[in-house]
């Protein structure tokens, strides 16, 4: 069987069934993120299981909040255990069965049931989600090459969106039923008898993300190498905080990457409520439906792989940090249109729109505007993450990627509470969701500008 060379260059080489395992784990874990925290379970919260669309927009804010403050505390911790620990499968194990309960569970989530243990398990089932990638992230350089770096980890992640644009798919053509029809987008009676009117459809998506998730992260667990030798777990825990620490201290000597890390604390807190928020803006502006929403979901997913294939072999010729660029400024033009389309105008009323609608999906000219919008979403932020991770990856040596990519999933989550809470606090103070939404474009330009000023590999001298 042909094989890839690892990343360092006495590394055994990998397989390719145990390069295809690894990468597998992004296409078993993005149906989490495509239909329950942004399409179809997260505008449920939203439009149906609270009180009202705009308390729904700041309960669900302040859930991705408590999330993210627990990650970001936690997650440089658990890189350096990995590191100390050393095989990765057991930990992605423990947090897997975490995740899939949760998620299960998230069927009992009916409207008129309590908003604080749909709350409970969306924040396990995240952290859960975000600390089994931390240690799935931390194995790549001991997989990939550094040459390979950037094409692997853009293939997985166009994976990672086919595989929760299946999921959306299904969902919407199977399960999801206009509430007026009583159809599927498809023209049938939903599976299993699934009621719209008491939100069976989206609570739906709770077990089917658990059992795709267990099904695919199998082969990662039969195929995949482990790093075999490490400390005992409770030597490893006191090991990793002491390592931990060090780390710390050498980020000051460290200072691209240091730079590095800064800049994506900030671009990818907008990444990351962009994605939370987005499909919520949108059922709270046109009242998008399960079925609208789902629709919207696969477009943006179609396009989504695309952009990460062609950014694979882009970031091969261009390099990583050209990659996260041109998605940033992709990013932040689409979130100003976004934010600035309402119905009967885009760009804050410079451009007016016909109001009538046409009939069926997205018939007025507003919604078609914002599919336009999230067509430049879609491109981008895929890409953007993907490349980060080659990126990283490029700039550390195997033996402490645990530690580094620990402060990676920091880094992407240190802030990760302050783009949801502003856009929860602006929200209710200003009673819009669009002046809310606003809060995004400032921590994507912040992000791109210090990322300017960062050098390619991070660990280059300046």
């Amino acid at each position: 069987m042909s094989s890839i060379t690892a990343g360092a260059g006495d590394e055994p080489k990998v397989s390719r069934a145990g390069i295809a395992g690894w990468m597998l784990f992004d296409w078993a874990a993005q149906p989490y993120f495509t239909v329950i925290t942004t399409f179809i379970f997260g505008p449920y919260f939203v439009s149906r299981l609270a009180s009202d669309p705009v308390a729904g927009q700041a309960a669900w804010s302040y859930t991705i909040t408590i999330s993210g403050v627990i990650i970001a505390l936690l997650s440089p911790l658990m890189g350096s255990i990995a590191d100390a620990a050393g095989p990765r499968k057991p930990w992605i194990g423990f947090f897997a069965v975490i995740q899939i309960v949760s998620l299960a569970l998230l069927w009992t989530a009916a409207p008129g049931s309590s908003l604080t243990t749909a709350i409970i398990l969306i924040v396990f089932a995240s952290i859960a989600a975000e600390f089994s990638i931390v240690f799935n992230d931390s194995m790549m350089p001991r997989l990939v090459g550094p040459r390979d770096a950037g094409r692997v980890s853009n293939i997985a992640w166009g994976l990672g969106y086919l595989g929760g644009m299946i999921v959306l798919i299904g969902v919407v053509a199977l399960l999801a039923a206009n509430p007026e029809t009583g159809k599927t987008v498809i023209g049938i009676d939903p599976l299993f008898g699934l009621d719209p009117a008491k939100g069976e459809d989206a609570r739906a998506t709770g077990p089917i993300s658990a059992l795709w998730y267990f099904v695919f992260i199998l082969p990662m667990f039969f195929f995949t190498p482990d790093q075999k030798y490490g400390l005992p777990i409770k030597q490893a825990v006191g090991t990793g905080m002491a390592e931990l620490k060090s780390t710390l201290g050498e980020l000051k000597a460290r200072r691209g990457i240091l730079r590095f890390l800064i800049a994506r604390m900030f671009y990818q807190d907008g990444v990351n409520g962009l994605l939370a928020l987005g499909g919520t803006f949108a059922a709270g502006m046109f009242a998008w439906q399960t079925m609208e929403l789902g629709v919207y979901g696969i477009i943006l997913n179609v396009v989504a792989i695309g952009g990460c294939l062609y950014a694979s072999r882009l970031d091969s010729r261009l390099g990583s940090k050209t990659v996260v660029v041109l998605s940033l400024v992709c990013l932040t033009i689409a979130t100003l249109g976004i934010v600035s389309t309402g119905p009967g105008f885009t760009f804050f009323g410079a451009i007016r729109l016909p109001i009538e609608d046409s009939g069926g999906l997205f018939g007025t000219a507003a919604e078609k505007a914002y599919i336009l919008y999230g067509l430049m979403v879609g491109i981008a932020f895929g890409p953007v993450q993907a490349s980060a991770r080659s990126y990283l990856s490029r700039s550390v040596l195997p033996e402490e990627a645990g530690r580094y990519f620990g402060l990676f999933a920091l880094s992407g989550r240190a802030t990760s509470f302050l783009a949801p809470l502003s856009v929860g606090i602006i929200t209710t103070a200003t009673e819009s969701a669009r002046i809310g939404m606003m809060a995004l474009v400032v921590f994507l330009a912040v992000g791109l500008l210090i990322l300017l000023r960062t050098p390619y590999p991070a660990n280059k001298p300046e």
